[in-house]
């Protein structure tokens, strides 16, 4: 059942949780589901090595893209306090701005990434094997990533309208084509990486086109001609919140970065195919967690923007409760099925034997993960820019990336997979320290404030 923006405000937050998480779920598993067969097919169909080249250059167009997803993010919190408000006139103006904001950004930045393609291939990590099926992936690709910028901006304003099941069939759809089309561009027409990037580059297409659909149809948000103007303090607003998710991005795509180089210096080319098996896995496992925090977001956002306290402060709690159970199970999950998982990505034995204990350290304190989650998710629908910034940072910027740099040093391969469970540990801490604060202060007007 759809959910208007109005029920936000009024539904019980358990069920109105799980209208928008559940399908939010759905869509990330589809979305994960769709990039761990990728990945599958490229190792099984192509080799190893591809594995490595699909985690070299992936983080590239997902760099460029996730300013779709950071506009759409950042916007997505004006828009849904603008709503919550009863400001329906922002709200159209935050969107037209959004698309042209996405759209001028992410050209940009392709046009960049063309005509600096082999520095970028090899700042990412490209070195020795990887450089050729990396070229090979990554041109056919580049030219569709402003179509996945502007599908991840719409699906946040998708999910801002509390229409979290349209946001789960722009996630759906293009998953389904690409699975489709691999198995027809690498299996049957052996077109091997450029066949995977070809299938990849039409599912952002049909994911943009859905999307289309939807605002032309189904939307509340009917915008006009007039409201397609750049309004420089609602841009001003969306940028700094965008900022957050953006400098997230980046930050992944520096760890990225430093990652592959580490991986490549301490283990050679088959660790860099290593952790791509692990980040398919991070996307994949933890798809309910994500769930929720995506279905958190409108929801506290509205509900801020209504200035009622009382229902942000229980949907925290809940979504954390809820998030933690979730996440407790995938890790025992991982813990004793690490080596069948890893089987399916490939059959070189060196990935096969390395692969399963670097995936429970790596998920070792996911468990915990939900505050720092959530946390940092209620300070960007909160609008308090700043304070998201630095929560949703502390993770990989402030912990992981010096973790990573410095124990290798002493651990060897090892010390790059400890380097996660240790950086979790550390930015949960601070995050539930920061928004306990908040519940205490901010949001305390008739409960007791606890929420760990």
């Amino acid at each position: 059942m759809a959910v208007s923006a109005e029920d936000l405000g009024t539904q019980d937050i358990k069920i109105l949780l799980m209208k928008q998480a559940i399908p939010a779920s759905v869509g990330i598993l589809f979305m994960s589901v769709n990039v761990l067969i990728d990945t599958i097919f490229v190792g099984q169909w192509i080799g190893s090595l591809a594995i490595a080249a699909v985690t070299v250059v992936l983080p590239i167009t997902f760099f460029i893209s996730s300013l779709g997803m950071a506009i759409g993010v950042g916007g997505g919190s004006v828009l849904s306090r603008a709503l919550g408000g009863n400001n329906k006139e922002k709200a159209l103006l935050t969107f037209a701005n959004q698309i042209m904001m996405t759209f001028f950004m992410a050209s940009l930045f392709v046009v960049l990434g063309i005509f600096f393609s082999e520095e970028m291939l090899e700042l990412f990590g490209a070195k020795g094997a990887i450089v050729a099926p990396a070229t090979e992936f990554f041109f056919p690709i580049i030219f569709s990533v402003p179509f996945l910028a502007l599908c991840m901006m719409g699906n946040n304003i998708i999910r801002a309208e509390g229409k979290a099941k349209f946001a789960m069939y722009a996630m759906i759809i293009p998953a389904f084509v690409n699975i489709l089309l691999d198995i027809v561009f690498i299996k049957i027409m052996n077109l091997g990486m450029t066949g995977a990037a070809l299938a990849t580059s039409i599912s952002y297409v049909m994911c943009f086109l859905f999307v289309l659909w939807f605002f032309m149809n189904k939307s509340e948000l009917k915008l006009e001609l007039r409201h397609f103007k750049f309004n420089f303090p609602i841009i001003k607003e969306i940028t700094e919140l965008s900022f957050v998710t953006f400098s997230r991005q980046g930050v992944i795509s520096i760890l990225s970065i430093i990652l592959n180089h580490t991986l490549y210096t301490y283990g050679g080319e088959h660790s860099i195919a290593v952790y791509g098996i692990i980040s398919r896995m991070l996307m994949f496992a933890l798809f309910p967690v994500l769930g929720i925090t995506q279905g958190f977001i409108p929801i506290a956002g509205y509900n801020f923007g209504a200035k009622n306290y009382d229902r942000v402060k229980e949907t925290i709690q809940i979504s954390i409760k809820y998030a933690a159970v979730l996440a407790a199970i995938i890790f025992v999950f991982i813990l004793f099925f690490a080596k069948p998982i890893v089987s399916v990505f490939t059959t070189d034995i060196k990935v096969i034997e390395e692969t399963p204990n670097a995936l429970r350290w790596v998920f070792a304190a996911s468990p915990i993960i939900a505050i720092q989650l959530i946390g940092a998710a209620y300070f960007q629908a909160a609008g308090k820019a700043k304070k998201a910034l630095f929560l949703t940072l502390s993770k990989q910027g402030f912990f992981l990336i010096p973790l990573v740099l410095i124990l290798p040093n002493f651990f060897g391969i090892f010390g790059v997979w400890i380097s996660f469970p240790i950086a979790d540990v550390l930015s949960t801490v601070i995050t539930g320290y920061f928004l306990k604060k908040e519940m205490n202060t901010k949001l305390n007007n008739t409960s007791d404030g606890s929420i760990l």
